[in-house]
């Protein structure tokens, strides 16, 4: 797979890369909401975890967009 990879231009891995990175901010961000939601529905210990968990999600989302947007160095 990395030769398959490697003949990839540029352009197309850094789109690919982005893409996957969005999709695991993404990820990340959901199970944090959904672990949230388990704790507010009495299915794991809450102990705060509900709050820090939504905030968790905001800043992935966040973090992951502005870094997303950015072009790379070098390109505008």
């Amino acid at each position: 797979m990395l030769c398959e990879w490697n003949l990839l231009s540029d352009d197309m891995q850094l789109i690919l890369s982005r893409e996957a990175l969005r999709r695991a901010v993404e990820t990340v961000a959901s199970q944090a909401e959904i672990l949230a939601a388990e704790m507010e529905d009495g299915g794991l210990a809450n102990l705060g975890g509900p709050e820090a968990l939504r905030l968790l999600a905001a800043v992935a989302r966040a973090t992951g967009e502005e870094s997303l947007a950015a072009p790379a160095a070098g390109r505008a």
